[in-house]
């Protein structure tokens, strides 16, 4: 970590009081909570995938009581429809007239819990959500509150009564990632925590949404040179060229790329954004985001060990 400008260190210092709160709850998740913070200060939306049990829920939980934000929780169902997402226009009788009874979405930190168990028109209402901060209702524009961030859990796709997510929606997230399982001795930690009462019961506030705003816009001001940005550029153009992948990452990739790789940088206190960063988000970042062909799936070939592949075979800036 080097010395930080009075912005940059206030910003590091929010962020510093987000992890330390998170991991007083969360044990052994060091770099997967960074990435979580990353996510979260660029406005980004997080996808976990992992078995259940391992903390999804109560990490979405833990973050909306360490910045003071609305939190809402959808159980996502086989018979989930879109109103039960949105809301609904609901006829007042004495008044005569409908009013919009809005729905879960209308907060700052949603939990989708078990998101690929609704169906694709279900899983679609979010889209316009997650990528404008908005909902379409009755020809109407609604806003959502500000900061939005999504947190979405899913099962693997190889459980029983799961659909997989579509592509439009997949890209709609910055990040996909596990949390797994802990070690031992950090599973005994979280048994001795839990002895008496849930650490989330504890958990306070210790930032405010006003701070959670300005750490939003200093993260944009962390600079990254126009070489960096072109390795960021070669990195997701490579994923359109892989034999093995039917449908390469989108521009929205490199943007988010770019973003979360600022965020990330401060969080370690750097004020510029390096090379080591932008190769350690691109599978988190990227990987979700690739169509792999048929053929290579069932050679056992997975988007995660092609997204390797690029990053390893493509020269590192000086």
């Amino acid at each position: 970590m080097t010395t930080l400008s009075p912005p940059f260190a206030q910003a590091h210092s929010i962020f510093d009081k987000l992890y330390d709160n998170l991991e007083r709850v969360i044990f052994g998740q060091q770099r997967t909570l960074h990435w979580l913070l990353a996510a979260f200060s660029t406005g980004g939306h997080v996808l976990l995938e992992d078995v259940p049990g391992t903390g999804k829920t109560t990490l979405a939980k833990a973050l909306a009581v360490s910045c003071d934000a609305q939190f809402q929780r959808i159980q996502f169902t086989p018979d989930l429809l879109p109103s039960d997402i949105i809301g609904i226009s609901i006829f007042d009788p004495q008044k005569q007239s409908f009013r919009f009874e809005q729905g879960p979405v209308f907060c700052h930190i949603l939990l989708a819990d078990e998101i690929n168990r609704a169906s694709p028109r279900t899983q679609s209402a979010l889209l316009e959500a997650m990528a404008e901060n908005q909902v379409s209702v009755e020809r109407q524009v609604r806003p959502l509150p500000s900061p939005f961030f999504v947190v979405a859990t899913q099962n693997p796709v190889e459980f029983h009564g799961t659909y997989p997510l579509p592509e439009a929606q997949l890209d709609r997230f910055a990040m996909k990632f596990s949390l797994g399982y802990v070690s031992s001795a950090q599973e005994v930690a979280i048994l001795s925590s839990q002895g008496k009462q849930h650490p989330l019961d504890t958990l306070k506030t210790c930032i405010t949404l006003d701070e959670m705003q300005f750490l939003q816009a200093q993260v944009k001001q962390v600079r990254i040179s126009e070489e960096l940005k072109r390795y960021i550029v070669a990195i997701v153009s490579a994923t359109r060229d892989k034999a093995e992948i039917k449908l390469g990452a989108s521009p929205r990739a490199s943007l988010t790329l770019m973003k979360t790789a600022q965020a990330l940088a401060l969080l370690d206190g750097f004020e510029f954004v390096t090379p080591d960063v932008i190769r350690e988000l691109a599978i988190p970042v990227i990987a979700h985001r690739l169509n792999v062909d048929s053929q290579s799936k069932f050679s056992g070939i997975e988007a995660t060990t092609l997204m390797q592949e690029i990053v390893d075979s493509l020269p590192i800036p000086s």
